[in-house]
């Protein structure tokens, strides 16, 4: 089981980061995954990191604003969020998936595990 927290209300340019807590099992050999889905749109692809946090990924939207990181130990992914823009607010998801490829692509299929979101609104 995954969940997501730590959204909010932020200004324009502030930060947030979020945190996406496992438990249950172990996710340390699972790659992780953020996505969001804003009111009336698809649910977007936003970061990746593999299973051991070697590689990451991001989206073009969020890449140098965004950084994803992960703690095995505490079995828990974060997200990093810097330079909030209006166009961030959505609500976010985490998501597990045993090659970054699936999250990379967005083939929810492939993913094994979703966690609830969190809300993150950026007013201007």
């Amino acid at each position: 089981q995954l969940q997501a927290s730590g959204g909010g209300l932020v200004q324009a340019g502030g930060s947030l980061r979020l945190s996406c807590a496992a438990s249950g099992r172990t996710f340390s050999s699972y790659c992780m995954g953020w996505f969001r889905q804003a009111p009336g749109k698809e649910r977007d692809y936003v970061a990746a990191i593999s299973w051991g946090g070697g590689s990451t990924d991001y989206a073009d939207s969020v890449k140098g604003r965004f950084t994803i990181s992960r703690d095995n130990a505490k079995n828990t992914v974060y997200l990093q969020m810097n330079s909030l823009k209006r166009e961030d607010t959505a609500v976010y998801y985490c998501a597990a998936a045993p090659t970054l490829d699936i999250l990379m692509k967005s083939d929810f299929y492939g993913m094994d595990y979703w966690g609830k979101g969190t809300q993150v609104t950026v007013s201007s």
